[in-house]
């Protein structure tokens, strides 16, 4: 399972599709924004891709351990290491490129600031067994640096 952690226009969804989309499934409660109850669907969601030997990207801002650890625990359940992609806050930048979404994909920007409130960078004592940082390279992709243990 790889949870990707950071702030909404930090560039996370591009990143699946550049670095994750050919072998994971992606879930994202993004997909399903009018279900009464995201959080169960989205477990379900996970649940099913994991019993099916499927890994699965977990693209939502993953702020905190309240938000990481059901997933991570879901992840135990079935025997799947978990990967944190952490995308460090550039709240410039991720307002920059929020403002030209358009829109239910555009996020007020006070919701930026909220998560940003909550944004606490992933450690491995927080249950991932592998974690990365990952930053845009300049050339339209991503650096991505695997974190010191």
């Amino acid at each position: 399972m790889a949870i990707l952690v950071g702030l909404q226009g930090s560039g996370k969804s591009t990143f699946y599709r550049q670095a994750l989309e050919a072998t994971h499934v992606h879930v994202s409660k993004d997909d399903f924004r009018k279900a009464r109850h995201r959080q169960r669907r989205q477990l379900r969601l996970i649940h099913e891709a994991l019993e099916q030997g499927r890994s699965v990207a977990v693209d939502n801002t993953n702020p905190s351990p309240e938000e990481w650890r059901p997933l991570i625990d879901v992840a135990a359940e079935h025997g799947a290491r978990v990967t944190g992609y952490w995308f460090p806050p550039d709240v410039d930048g991720s307002l920059a490129r929020n403002a030209v979404r358009e829109g239910r994909a555009r996020v007020p920007e006070v919701g930026v600031f909220a998560t940003l409130g909550r944004l606490r960078r992933p450690r491995p004592d927080d249950g991932f067994d592998r974690l990365f940082t990952v930053g845009f390279d300049g050339r339209g992709g991503f650096s991505i640096r695997e974190d010191e243990a």
